[in-house]
């Protein structure tokens, strides 16, 4: 009787266990399937200090245009095969004002601009001005990046290429979150000016996507918890972890002679 009835409570303990971690893992779990959703939030990032623009002015008479482009300059890159030379076009830094000091137009306040406002900003300046009566402006963000640390597989600084990055995104880069990352505890850490701003998150439900973090900003910092699993064992270490398995293999051989005990009784 007695050998029946372990087995089976090994088997429901095991089920119970499962279950409770699939609701610990899975992302998403509240999401419709088939459901379209608008797209509300802003994902167009904007211009901080401390931000490299690159901007460039084009015009049917290049000469026009001359002025108010940054020289190009050559740096060598050393490689398996040797040097190789390539060429980049200098920015603009947006200093502690939030000003950037562009050519002939002098200091322009950039701060909390878009790329496409900036554009027009520039675009507007030039015409009023009568410098350039078709200017074409080109803006990148040239030191666009985000941090992703805590429990994630990869943890680090990533370069970002596009202007439209989103938290999972982030997560993606990092090579997703370990088994012992808190799924309902994903932070964004982000400064704005003079404000620093943080925003909890919950992988397992759909409200992420409606979070004003949701899609990131230059220099946003994320942080993924670890569980009670990973921080309980920040207290095992060479000296002590014999006696902690000691303690545990202990605890069951009581429970499994309580159990045999009970049965026979």
């Amino acid at each position: 009787m007695a050998t029946k009835i372990i087995p089976l409570i090994l088997l429901m303990t095991l089920l119970v266990s499962s279950c409770g971690s699939r609701k610990n893992i899975v992302y998403l779990q509240d999401l419709e399937t088939h459901n379209q959703e608008v797209i509300t939030n802003e994902y167009e990032i904007k211009v901080h200090r401390d931000d490299m623009l690159s901007i460039m002015v084009n015009s049917q008479n290049p000469e026009l245009a001359l002025p108010f482009n940054m020289p190009t300059v050559s740096y060598q890159l050393g490689t398996a095969g040797g040097n190789v030379s390539q060429q980049r076009v200098l920015g603009y830094l947006v200093d502690a004002d939030g000003n950037i000091d562009f050519p002939i137009l002098g200091k322009l306040h950039v701060e909390g601009l878009t790329r496409r406002q900036l554009v027009q900003l520039i675009k507007e300046k030039l015409i009023s001005e009568d410098l350039i009566k078709d200017p074409i402006v080109t803006v990148e963000f040239r030191n666009f990046k985000v941090s992703v640390i805590g429990e994630v597989n990869n943890p680090g600084s990533f370069n970002i290429s596009s202007e439209r990055v989103t938290l999972l995104d982030a997560l993606s880069m990092a090579g997703d979150l370990t088994i012992y990352g808190k799924r309902d505890r994903v932070v964004v850490i982000r400064e704005d000016g003079n404000e620093r701003t943080i925003g909890y998150h919950d992988l397992r439900s759909a409200d992420i996507f409606t979070s004003p973090y949701y899609y990131l900003q230059q220099n946003d910092i994320i942080y993924v918890e670890p569980n009670k699993s990973k921080a309980g064992q920040s207290n095992i270490n060479q000296n002590n972890s014999v006696s902690v398995w000691i303690s545990g293999l202990s605890f069951i051989s009581s429970m499994v002679v309580l159990v045999l005990n009970l049965v026979n009784n």
